[in-house]
């Protein structure tokens, strides 16, 4: 059997007497990509923070590698963990291979200057910003700045990468485009995801919050069945076959819902 990557084990959180996250146990292994969903207030970041240690739980414990995530120093996890979140604010005077030149300050001394540059430039080469290396972070389009922050991820070289809400103001073309490149790094990944229609093409498991609870931990067949997704969500779950590849398609749509009676 193998053994979990992060194991997660009963968290919750509470904030002012209201629980933000309860009771939720959950584990992934090496290579999975998780997908977190839900509706608003449904505990989705709060639970990717204590999964990425930036939040101690009330109750309940995390272990990366076996290892309690909360008995690791800050300095050691860097080494394991990289979060790309949603208020990230990169100074905008910095130039792009500067920024993702920061993703390798946990491994400063561990390596010779040659391979860290390397490094760097892979990350770049990865995200597509190779090109745009000597540009300033304030000069770049939403997208770009997207991309230079997960290639500050990527240089870190983490054992797991972590994603809250990555997507969001992007037009739905760039959020496609950059869950694609995130699938193609063959890296373990915890997402909070708020579009519904980039879950399935993206996640090899998807965790259904509601109400500060895990509804669902499967598989994205398993996982986005029509009864949930329209309990949770209020819209409807289609599965149909893609008319030129083949591939299965998942559509979401409002309910059909009768004209009330004139």
């Amino acid at each position: 059997m193998t053994m979990p990557l992060l194991d997660a084990r009963d968290l919750s959180a509470t904030a002012n007497g209201r629980t933000l996250v309860d009771a939720v146990s959950l584990s992934v292994t090496s290579g999975d990509r998780l997908a977190i969903i839900g509706p608003n207030g449904a505990g989705k970041t709060t639970l990717l923070r204590m999964l990425s240690g930036m939040l101690r739980p009330s109750s309940g414990e995390v272990r990366l590698g076996g290892r309690r995530l909360d008995r690791i120093s800050p300095a050691e996890r860097a080494l394991h963990i990289a979060v790309v979140g949603q208020t990230d604010q990169p100074d905008p005077r910095l130039a792009v291979i500067d920024y993702v030149e920061l993703g390798r300050v946990p491994h400063a001394g561990l390596g010779r200057r040659g391979e860290e540059r390397d490094i760097v430039v892979d990350a770049l080469r990865r995200t597509g910003l190779l090109p745009l290396l000597g540009r300033t972070i304030g000069s770049l389009s939403g997208g770009e700045r997207q991309r230079a922050q997960l290639a500050r991820a990527i240089a870190q070289v983490p054992k797991i990468l972590f994603l809250d809400e990555p997507t969001n103001h992007l037009d739905p073309r760039a959020r496609a485009q950059l869950l694609e490149l995130v699938a193609g790094l063959g890296m373990t990944v915890i997402a909070v995801l708020h579009d519904l229609t980039l879950v399935a093409p993206f996640a090899t498991k998807v965790g259904v919050m509601n109400e500060a609870r895990l509804q669902a931990l499967a598989p994205p067949h398993e996982a986005l069945t029509q009864q949930l997704i329209r309990e949770i969500f209020g819209v409807d779950v289609f599965r149909l076959r893609h008319p030129t590849e083949d591939r299965e398609l998942t559509v979401f749509e409002l309910p059909n819902r009768a004209a009330p009676p004139s």
